[in-house]
């Protein structure tokens, strides 16, 4: 398994609304612990709601 230090970070996000009107505003990043077992989540703001959500990041290819 790769070490945190060299895989991509998961994206840390605030969702507001549902569906296709949903507003996702990107807030920190996410690391996962090298056993799979956890994550290093570092924030630059915090949720009012107190809901974040935390997404792998996407294939190299599809952010082109």
């Amino acid at each position: 398994m790769k070490t945190a230090q060299k895989t991509r970070p998961h994206g840390v996000y605030i969702v507001e609304g549902e569906g296709d009107n949903a507003f996702w505003n990107r807030i920190g990043a996410a690391w996962p612990h090298e056993d799979g077992k956890g994550f290093n989540i570092t924030l630059t703001a915090l949720p009012v709601n107190g809901k974040l959500v935390i997404r792998e990041p996407k294939p190299q290819e599809a952010q082109k």
